[in-house]
């Protein structure tokens, strides 16, 4: 009993020994200055640094698996190491399953956990191959007698040499032969959007979709990005796909073919109180739109550059007293007069097609009691017209052509292409 004891401490202090010198290392790095290094000498520090980072996921899912082999959470009252995980270490569902998934796999596929623990596979390899080892899918392998080892070497060797989107086709291949006359699942049954309204009135968007449906949705979003990219344009790319699908539901709008809502066509709705919206101040949180979501009198402005204007006299305990007729500020004829005049949105650089433009009353119809006519329309895409409103200008000259002026007064100019003779 003495014996068994004396070996139990040496090995937790054998391990807390590796671990403190482990922190240690870790102590140096961070004390290491890194401005005075440049490309070369950074990246040469960096490789080491990821393989690093692979030893050691490989070495805490072997861990948390040796844990959840003794049962190691009841010692804190935990019923798995998952809620261990979460409890006590403040990870997210999702990632204490993965690291208890991932140990579960090293376990099972020697030649993945070799390469991991040698930090030649990332954790994120690791959980793709690791769903080649979950019960039924190694049972179905057992069933049909595959070579589960030569599968673990082959997916393996593609996680060390080929790009990450192969090795998960490569993973998912196996898994679709591995049951080719399964039943053809529901794409309905994989998809799921899920809108959460913030306090200011922005929103967070979350979804899944089938691999059909995921690729309707990216081809159209790739469309709309890549036919807007005008000159100088510096947004991220994930801008980029925002806009597209603010665009999107744009276009959808615009073309009137949705489902009528109540009887109505949808639209986008914003109530203000008519002093607000005349005020020429910012007007923070006088709107609100159909859905609760609150935006700026000046946000609402820009709206009403082209919208339908409605009316409503409410009394003192806020009922609806009159209503007035509705009054769309840009008839349908002017409108194509303008996208004929214009083609295209005028802000300097940009090429947006019409049918993704707003028309812009370039005096403003409110505030400076602009005109509803050609000569004070502009076409504008979604992008360019929030710019206007916020302190951008655009001006058409003389010869009907238009120039764009940034918030400091400085023009933007876009210098014509280089004629190359042959």
């Amino acid at each position: 009993m003495s014996l068994v004891a004396v070996d139990f401490e040496h090995l937790v202090e054998l391990a807390g020994g590796a671990v403190e010198e482990l922190t240690e290392a870790l102590d140096a790095l961070a004390a290491e200055r890194l401005d005075g290094f440049f490309g070369p000498a950074l990246l040469e520090r960096l490789g080491p640094l990821l393989t690093a980072v692979n030893r050691l996921a490989a070495e805490v899912a072997r861990t948390v698996r040796q844990c959840e082999v003794t049962g190691a959470a009841e010692h804190d009252g935990k019923a798995s190491m998952a809620s261990w995980l979460r409890g006590h270490h403040r990870l997210s569902q999702a990632e204490s399953n993965r690291l208890v998934r991932a140990g579960r796999a090293l376990e099972q596929l020697p030649v993945l956990a070799a390469a991991a623990a040698a930090g030649a596979v990332t954790a994120e390899a690791v959980n793709a191959i690791a769903s080649i080892a979950a019960p039924d899918t190694a049972a179905a392998a057992d069933a049909q007698a595959v070579d589960v080892a030569e599968i673990d070497a082959a997916l393996t060797r593609a996680a060390m040499t080929a790009p990450h989107a192969d090795l998960r086709q490569a993973v998912g291949h196996y898994l679709a032969r591995l049951d080719p006359d399964g039943p053809e699942p529901d794409p309905t049954e994989q998809r799921s959007l899920t809108i959460t309204r913030h306090t200011d009135g922005s929103v967070s968007v979350r979804g899944e979709l089938d691999a059909v449906g995921g690729e309707k949705f990216q081809t159209a979003i790739e469309s709309i990005r890549q036919a807007n990219r005008p000159a100088g344009d510096t947004r991220t790319r994930a801008q980029q796909g925002g806009d597209a699908l603010v665009q999107l539901a744009d276009n959808a709008l615009a073309a009137g073919n949705l489902p009528t809502m109540r009887g109505h066509k949808p639209q986008v709705i914003v109530t203000i109180p008519l002093a607000d919206l005349v005020d020429p101040s910012h007007g923070a949180g006088s709107g609100r739109t159909g859905f609760g979501g609150i935006i700026s009198a000046a946000r609402a402005r820009w709206l009403a550059c082209d919208s339908v204007i409605s009316r409503v006299v409410m009394g003192p305990e806020g009922q609806p007293l009159d209503y007035g007729r509705t009054k769309r500020v840009v008839p349908p004829h002017l409108r194509r007069a303008v996208e004929v005049q214009d083609r295209s949105c005028v802000f300097a650089g940009c090429d947006a097609p019409s049918h993704w433009c707003d028309i812009h009353h370039v005096a403003e119809w409110l505030l400076d009691d602009g005109p509803t006519s050609l000569e004070n329309s502009a076409l504008l895409c979604e992008r360019h017209h929030t710019k206007v409103h916020h302190g951008f200008r655009v001006e058409r000259q003389p010869d009907g052509r238009w120039r764009t002026w940034r918030p400091d007064g400085t023009e933007i100019v876009v210098l014509e292409p280089f004629l190359v003779s042959a």
